[in-house]
């Protein structure tokens, strides 16, 4: 699963479901020169209202993370599931970690909100769908 959460106009996140990449391969834009962080986060652990530092996947490697957004609306993302990070602004988002988890952060270059002035060309991330064997 990808989600996006993002900054609507009435200055509050919102969530929006993606699609998956349905192809064999997609590649996606990264920013040159920054770094992958990886997060282990105890059971319990609570950030109160925070915006995303920077746009971002955050992928779930274990223990699941719990995201709120201001209307009360909570969404548990599992091993596996993918973030797109963009509520730069506004409110923001509570985030909270059910179980010891571990996550990845991949920086984005070239997506909405991005006040970055950087003309270096992005570097490429791919996601790809291998073949699985018939049954």
């Amino acid at each position: 699963m990808v989600t996006r959460i993002y900054n609507g106009e009435d200055g509050q996140a919102h969530f929006e479901d993606l699609n998956v990449p349905a192809g064999d391969l997609e590649t996606i834009s990264l920013t040159p020169g920054a770094n992958m962080t990886f997060r282990n986060s105890p059971d319990g652990s609570f950030s109160d209202w925070h915006n995303g530092p920077r746009l971002q996947y955050v992928i779930v490697l274990s223990g699941q993370m719990e995201i709120g957004i201001g209307d009360g609306t909570k969404r548990m993302f599992n091993p596996g599931d993918i973030l797109q990070v963009e509520d730069l602004t506004g409110q923001g988002h509570t985030t909270r970690s059910v179980g010891n988890r571990i996550t990845a952060s991949v920086p984005l270059a070239g997506r909405p909100g991005d006040s970055a002035k950087d003309t270096t060309p992005p570097l490429s991330f791919s996601l790809f769908t291998p073949a699985l064997p018939p049954h």
